[in-house]
């Protein structure tokens, strides 16, 4: 063993130590041992941060934009609305989620699938009540595992197909994965749904500013049009997409108050008074069509300037003490729209433009992100840090889809890269104004980036070193020995070992001709044990960096490294006990 090589092992080892300790956040440890890297001469001045332009980092990030784009677009509440009403237990809601992905995985690039889904799996932790920690990896390893059945599923089986070609002459179809693939999902996605609390409950490490703010609940009021939904039906069913985060104060019915009662049968013309979250009141409001009080600006104006809410503190000597947003005429005076208004420790019954407006009242205004600031600064409005906030806003439900899938579409038959398809997704959903430029950013989770573009170069001196090729030597004095399945298992569990460290693709790469190799010195066919290569290079369950699909899920799930091995290392020996016996039984050796 060279000296750069026991480098190379120390550095990785180190850094492996300082992921599971977790004392340092996981972009700090990385860009460390990336330094150390560079110090010790392994890694080359030049390359130190080419992990920055690697596909990995764009995939990731553009997939985080457009499942925030997905979500913002309100398909997803309508969907489970209309299609799952009373799924609000954790193990259904489950059984569903790994379902759709693995399926969808298996036509699709898994972490396109995964990013679909995930706003869904949102929407069930905040029915179910349950951590979405214990949603997310559960998910990234189904998509993971229905990857497993075809062909073009993930890329370690599109290149063991043209490895098989170029030893043997023939590929692998389209389908010759699915039969141990297919049964792998379902042996993988019956044992998630069993030990899944193995999966710790976490919070994200990097809240939101929806999550990190805390006020008391919103009032605000919507009037009942012609064309809502909600005319003709009771006041239960109208508050139902609100899933307990919302309730109604009265409701006016021509001039007068009336109780707000369950079974109350809402009518055209009646103004509903609401209190709940932000959440809430938009997921009311937009799915019965409700017009919200004031002037909602719905489009940005021709300018271009971007529209959006933001919440402010009223201040002592504002003008607006004493006064309404009737009174002050809000819209015509100053071009902004009074969307809800929460004032702690008291419960308001008027409509939201006839509240006298108090100190300390923290208001829910909307407008043109240029002019805002100056017009809050006018009114003696104390800002507070910005957070999506979606009431109010017009919502593009059919676009985002149709983006999403012509990216998907682009990816999955090679047109075009899937690190190009989904960021051309991201920049449409821009154009498009499926989302806002800011949201966006905020969509983008750096810390995650840098943690991927740091370690890109880091597990790339195994390969650089010769330190793959080192263990490779090991395995083959080692397996040359064993029986059949022994060896199977073992380029299995290598190939599983290795993948953290290396791109998934360049694990087959370097792991198939040892497994030819072996087949060879054993007179055994290949085919077994270069199926093997690919699902250990498609199976990595251990680690957040070694595939897109966990590390995508790692900061909304607020996930420590150590938290993978939990539910990884035991769905790891359960592929490894179930795919040794399928690929001897589909792939005989001889």
């Amino acid at each position: 063993m060279t000296t750069e090589q026991m480098l190379a092992f120390a550095v990785i080892l180190l850094m492996m130590a300082g992921f599971i300790w977790g004392r340092l956040r996981y972009d700090i440890v990385a860009c460390l041992a990336l330094l150390v890297s560079v110090a010790v001469g392994i890694v080359p001045y030049d390359k130190a941060f080419s992990g920055f332009s690697d596909d990995i980092v764009i995939i990731v990030g553009s997939a985080l934009v457009v499942s925030a784009g997905v979500a913002r677009s309100g398909i997803i509440n309508t969907a489970v609305q209309r299609f799952f009403p009373s799924l609000v237990t954790f193990t259904p809601q489950m059984l569903l989620l790994l379902i759709t992905v693995a399926v969808m995985s298996a036509f699709i690039k898994n972490i396109g699938a995964l990013a679909i889904m995930m706003p869904m799996a949102f929407q069930f932790s905040r029915r179910s009540g349950v951590p979405v920690s214990r949603y997310l990896m559960p998910m990234a390893f189904a998509a993971l595992l229905g990857g497993l059945m075809t062909q073009i599923g993930t890329s370690p089986n599109i290149v063991v197909s043209r490895m098989r070609q170029e030893i043997t002459g023939e590929s692998f179809t389209m389908f010759d994965f699915t039969p141990v693939g297919g049964i792998l999902t379902i042996a993988g996605v019956l044992f998630l749904i069993v030990f899944n609390r193995l999966v710790p409950a976490r919070i994200n490490q990097n809240p939101s500013l929806d999550e990190a703010l805390d006020f008391a609940p919103y009032s605000s009021d919507a009037t009942v049009t012609a064309n809502s939904g909600a005319a003709g039906k009771s006041l239960s069913a109208t508050l139902k997409p609100g899933e307990g985060d919302i309730t109604a104060t009265a409701i006016i019915r021509n001039g007068r108050h009336l109780a707000p009662l369950p079974d109350v049968t809402v009518r055209v013309g009646d103004t509903i008074l609401f209190e709940g979250t932000p959440q809430a009141l938009d997921r009311v409001t937009s799915a019965a069509g409700l017009e919200l009080s004031g002037k909602p600006i719905k489009e940005a104006p021709a300018t271009g300037e971007e529209i959006a809410a933001v919440e402010a503190v009223v201040g002592n000597d504002s003008r607006l003490v004493g006064l309404s947003a009737r009174r002050l005429a809000l819209f015509h005076s100053y071009g902004i729209n009074l969307l809800a208004v929460s004032r702690q420790g008291k419960r308001l019954t008027e409509r939201l433009s006839e509240v006298s407006l108090a100190p300390g009242d923290v208001l829910m205004v909307q407008g043109g992100m240029k002019t805002l600031p100056a017009t809050l600064q006018e009114l003696n409005l104390l800002p507070l840090a910005q957070r999506q906030i979606l009431l109010g806003t017009k919502r593009r439900a059919i676009v985002p889809v149709i983006i999403l899938a012509a990216a998907m579409l682009a990816s999955a038959t090679g047109t075009v890269p899937v690190a190009t398809a989904f960021f051309a997704a991201a920049i449409a959903m821009l154009l498009c104004r499926v989302i806002p430029l800011a949201d966006a950013y905020r969509a983008v989770d750096g810390p995650i980036l840098v943690m991927l573009a740091a370690l890109i170069p880091v597990s790339d001196t195994l390969r650089t070193t010769g330190g793959s090729e080192l263990i490779a030597g090991w395995l083959a004095d080692v397996a040359s020995a064993m029986p059949v399945y022994g060896a199977l298992a073992l380029i299995l569990v290598t190939a599983m070992a290795v993948t953290p460290f290396l791109n998934n693709a360049a694990t087959v790469l370097v792991m198939a001709p040892i497994a030819v190799s072996f087949a060879a010195a054993l007179d055994y066919r290949p085919e077994a044990f270069l199926m093997a290569v690919a699902i250990g290079a498609g199976s990595d369950f251990l680690t957040p960096i070694g595939h897109q699909c966990n590390t995508l899920v790692m900061g909304p799930g607020g996930y420590r490294f150590s938290d993978y091995p939990r539910l990884g290392l035991p769905l790891s020996l359960l592929v490894v006990l179930v795919a040794v016996p399928a690929l001897l039984y589909v792939w005989p050796v001889r």
